[in-house]
């Protein structure tokens, strides 16, 4: 496996990433008006103006995306693994690549944990700091944690 710098001609497969994965494990942990959401936060706009500032990172196995990760300042954010990689290490390794480039500023690396990936962050050092909770539509809540650890 090998962790690359995303490109502009990335874009659809990085949203592929993140859209199969949010559609297939989030349902198990929020409510539909949370999906929604998060699905909604994720535009193939946002996603390429952070590819053209340098921002994303893709893990590539045997020639395949099978995850993607973002670092701005001292956030990590949009860590997604494709749902038939996960638990094969590659969350943890594009995790370890993101704080390594925080690590190159910043001592501390900052991050919203959702549901599905707190315990990975937990495990790894990060400390829940706040929680919090954004009504959606229909009532719905989508809960997260803001974890910090130590990286350099």
């Amino acid at each position: 496996m090998e962790i690359i710098k995303a490109e502009s001609s990335d874009l659809k497969t990085i949203l592929c990433i993140v859209r199969t994965t949010i559609k297939n494990i989030y349902p198990h942990y929020y409510p539909k008006g949370a999906v929604d959401y998060f699905l909604s936060h994720h535009t193939p706009e946002k996603i390429i103006v952070d590819i053209a500032d340098e921002k994303v990172s893709i893990a590539v196995h045997e020639g395949k995306a099978v995850g993607t990760v973002s670092v701005s300042n001292d956030e990590i954010y949009r860590l997604f693994v494709l749902p038939e990689h996960q638990g094969k290490g590659y969350g943890s390794a594009l995790l370890s690549h993101a704080e390594s480039r925080v690590a190159e500023r910043f001592g501390t690396a900052r991050l919203d944990a959702s549901l599905p990936a707190k315990r990975l962050y937990a495990r790894k050092g990060y400390i829940t700091i706040s929680t919090n909770d954004i009504e959606t539509e229909n009532g719905d809540h989508l809960c997260y944690d803001v974890m910090l650890k130590r990286v350099n």
